[in-house]
C-alpha cells in the first residue's frame, strides 16, 4: 500500500469511527415552569424519578424552566436540578427570557450558557436558544445562535448523526425557523426535539422527523412526567415515565438514517415581494448585527448608536451604515439609548447604567443591583431609568451620581417612562404603573388593573399624556384613561382588542392604537368621555407586538410582528407603502428629516428608509 493510499484508508477509518453510533438511553424534561403552584414539586419527583434510571446516561431539558424568568425562579430550578445524578444540558424557552427580569443574563450564568454542543455515541446534540426576549412576539432564535450553529456546522461532517434541540417546534412557531431547516438540509439529521406544546406529539419540520415532549406539571392529573428515548439497532422509541411509575411503552418510534433524508423541495418562506409594490419607499442602507437588537437606536453627531443582546454597544454611520466603533459590556442591552451631549446613556443587563461618548469611550457607570433593562428618559441634566432591583432612579446625566431613589417596585422596568408635567410614569412587571413627583421621587400614586395575572402588568407600553389624563394599552387589552393628579380610572374599554401598542397625533386631539387583528384605531382622548373616532383595516394580520405609533405631517408610521414599517394617510386612512425589513419584530421606529425613517428589528437589523411625499 501506498503513502496516499494509506492516507486514504485512515480517513476513512476516521468516518466510520464519527459517525459508528451505539445504543444508549436518555431522557427528555421540558416545560417545568418553576414559579407555578405545583412545579417545583412536579421537578423534584422527576429528578427523584431519574436517579432511579440506571439505564439513563442524561437528561436534555428543552426550555420554559421557569414562568417569569426571574432570578428567583432560575435559582430555585438550579437548585433542584443540583440533586440530579446524570449530566444535564438545558436551554431556555419563551417564559425564561421574555418576561425575564434580567434579560436572560441570569440564566446564562446560572447554567453556564443559553446553548449547547456534544457528542454522545456518535451523535451531536445541537441545542439552540429561544426567544423573544424581553419583548412580547413570536419565537426566535436569536441571532447570536445561528452565527454559532454555523460555526458548529463548518466542523461538522456531512455523514455526522445529528440531533436537533430546541424550546419551540421548528415550523412557523419561530418566525425564523428556516433560518435552521435550510441550514441543516445537506447534513445527516435524525430527528428535532421540543417542548412548548405541552403535550407529546409526533412532527415533521419540513422533512426533519421532530418530537414534541409533555410538560413535566401534572396540570389536571396527580402526577407530572417526562419523556424516556431510546435509541436501539437504528430506531428511536419514545416513552412516557410518570415519577413512581412504570415506563409505558413507546407512544412513537423514527426509523432512523445512515445519511441525511430531508426532502428537497420547495418550502413555504417569507414573501418580500411588498417592497416591489410601493416604489415610494427605498432602503438607503441596513446593518445586520450579530445579536438581537431589541431596542430603538440613538443618533449622536450623524452616528447610529444602539445595543444587541449580547451586551454589545454599536455605533454605525447615519450616511453609509458602515460600522464605527464597539463598546462591549457583560449583559444583554434591551435599553433604548437616550442622546445627551454627543454622548448615549443607556442600561446593561450587567446591571450598570452606562454613558458612552461619540467616540466609543465610557464617561461614567452607575452599578444597580440587578439588571437594568428600562430604557431612559432625559430633561434638562437629569436621566430617568428604572432598573430590575426594585428601583427607579433619577441621576445627574453630568456625573453619573444617584439624584433620587424610589425602592418601591417589585417587578422590573423594561420600557421608557413618560414626563408630563412634574410626573414621571412608567409601568414595571409588577401589575402597577407608578406616578412619582420627578424632583423628589416621591410616590404620587399607583394603578393596577386589578388581574391577579402578572403577564397582564403595564410593563411594556410607553404612556401618554394629555392634559391632565395618562392614556396606557396594557395586555389584557384595554385601553386606560387615568387622572393625572389622583390615579383614578377615568374609562377603560376593551371594545377593540388594541394591546401595547400607543401612539398620538402631531395635534395630540387623537390617539392611535393598533388591534390584534389588521385593524387600526383613533380614540377621541377626552378622559372619562374617550371615545372611538374611527377605525380602519389595513389587513395587516394578527400582530401583538408593543410597537409604538408615530405622526408626521398626517402619515402614522409603525412597525410589525413579521418585519413590516407601515406609512398610513390619518386622513384617507390609506397605506401610503409598506417595506418588510425581515420576518421578526420591528422595534420602535425613529423618525428622522428628510422623509427618513431609522428602524430595527429582532433579528439585529438596522435599516435606513428614505420615502417620497
Amino acid at each position: 500500500m501506498n503513502f496516499n493510499k494509506y492516507l486514504l484508508f485512515l480517513f476513512l477509518l476516521a468516518i466510520s469511527f464519527t459517525t459508528q453510533s451505539q445504543d444508549f438511553t436518555f431522557a427528555h424534561v421540558t416545560d417545568t415552569h418553576i414559579g407555578t403552584e405545583t412545579a417545583a414539586e412536579d421537578l423534584n419527583r422527576t429528578v427523584r424519578d431519574l436517579n432511579t434510571q440506571k439505564e439513563i446516561e442524561f437528561v436534555l431539558f428543552t426550555g420554559d424552566i421557569t414562568e417569569m424568568g426571574t432570578d428567583e425562579e432560575i435559582a430555585e430550578a438550579k437548585s433542584i436540578l443540583d440533586h440530579l445524578e446524570i449530566p444535564y444540558y438545558i436551554i431556555p424557552g419563551n417564559h425564561d427570557t421574555g418576561w425575564s427580569e434580567s434579560g436572560g443574563v441570569s440564566f446564562i450564568k446560572t447554567f453556564g450558557s443559553d446553548k449547547f454542543v456534544f457528542e454522545k455515541h456518535g451523535y451531536k446534540f445541537i441545542g439552540n436558544a429561544s426567544g423573544p426576549y424581553v419583548r412580547m412576539s413570536d419565537g426566535h432564535i436569536p441571532r447570536d445562535a445561528i452565527i454559532a450553529l454555523d460555526s458548529v456546522l463548518r466542523t461538522t461532517s456531512k455523514k455526522q448523526k445529528l440531533i436537533l434541540v430546541n424550546h419551540y417546534p421548528l415550523n412557523e412557531s419561530l418566525d425564523n425557523w428556516y433560518e435552521i431547516t435550510e441550514r441543516v438540509r445537506d447534513y445527516n439529521v435524525q430527528f428535532a426535539l421540543c417542548g412548548h406544546g405541552h403535550r407529546n406529539k409526533a412532527l415533521d419540520f419540513e422533512g426533519i422527523p421532530g418530537v414534541m415532549g409533555r410538560s413535566n406539571l401534572r396540570a389536571g392529573d396527580s402526577l407530572g412526567g417526562y419523556n424516556i428515548i431510546k435509541i436501539k439497532d437504528d430506531v428511536v422509541s419514545f416513552h412516557e415515565k410518570k415519577p413512581g411509575e412504570t415506563r409505558e411503552n413507546s407512544w412513537h418510534q423514527i426509523y432512523l438514517n445512515d445519511s441525511a433524508n430531508i426532502e428537497q423541495k420547495t418550502y413555504t418562506r417569507p414573501d418580500y415581494s411588498v417592497n416591489d409594490s410601493f416604489p415610494n419607499v427605498r432602503k438607503i442602507w441596513s446593518f445586520h448585527s450579530e445579536a438581537n437588537v431589541i431596542s430603538t437606536p440613538a443618533i449622536i453627531k450623524n452616528k447610529v448608536i444602539f445595543g444587541n443582546s449580547t451586551g454589545l454597544i454599536e455605533a454605525i454611520s447615519l450616511n453609509d451604515g458602515t460600522s464605527i466603533w464597539k463598546f462591549q459590556t457583560k449583559g444583554g442591552i434591551f435599553s433604548s439609548p437616550a442622546a445627551f451631549k454627543n454622548s448615549v446613556i443607556l442600561g446593561s443587563g450587567d446591571g450598570n447604567i452606562y454613558r458612552i461618548n461619540d467616540r466609543g469611550e465610557m464617561i461614567w457607570k452607575f452599578l444597580t443591583e440587578k439588571s437594568v433593562l428600562g430604557s431612559p428618559i432625559i430633561e434638562g441634566d437629569t436621566v430617568f431609568i428604572g432598573a430590575s432591583d426594585g428601583k427607579f432612579r433619577a441621576i445627574n446625566a453630568e456625573t453619573g451620581t444617584e439624584i433620587w431613589g424610589f425602592s418601591g417596585l417589585k417587578g422590573p422596568v423594561v420600557s421608557t417612562p413618560l414626563i408630563h408635567k412634574n410626573h414621571i410614569i412608567f409601568g414595571a412587571w409588577d401589575k402597577s404603573l407608578y406616578a412619582l413627583q420627578k424632583n423628589t421621587g416621591d410616590l404620587l400614586w399607583k394603578w393596577d388593573n386589578g388581574s391577579a395575572n402578572r403577564m397582564f402588568s403595564p410593563a411594556m407600553v410607553i404612556p401618554v399624556g394629555i392634559g391632565n389624563t395618562i392614556y396606557i394599552v396594557a395586555p389584557n387589552r384595554f385601553i386606560t384613561a387615568i387622572d393625572l393628579h389622583t390615579g383614578k380610572t377615568l374609562y377603560r374599554s376593551n371594545e377593540v382588542t388594541v394591546r401595547e401598542s400607543l401612539g398620538v397625533s402631531e395635534k395630540q386631539d387623537l390617539l392611535y392604537a393598533k388591534t390584534m387583528n389588521d385593524t387600526l384605531v383613533a380614540f377621541k382622548p377626552q378622559g372619562e368621555n374617550t371615545s372611538i373616532a374611527w377605525k380602519a383595516d389595513l389587513n395587516y394580520g394578527y400582530d401583538h407586538t408593543p410597537s409604538m405609533l408615530y405622526e408626521k405631517n398626517n402619515n402614522i408610521f409603525f412597525g410589525g410582528r413579521n418585519g413590516v414599517i407601515f406609512c398610513v394617510n390619518s386622513e384617507n386612512r390609506n397605506i401610503l407603502w409598506k417595506y418588510k425589513l425581515d420576518n421578526s419584530m420591528i422595534n420602535n421606529i425613529k423618525l428622522l428629516g428628510g422623509n427618513k425613517v431609522l428602524a430595527s428589528s429582532m433579528d439585529g437589523k438596522v435599516v435606513l428608509l428614505e420615502y417620497d411625499n
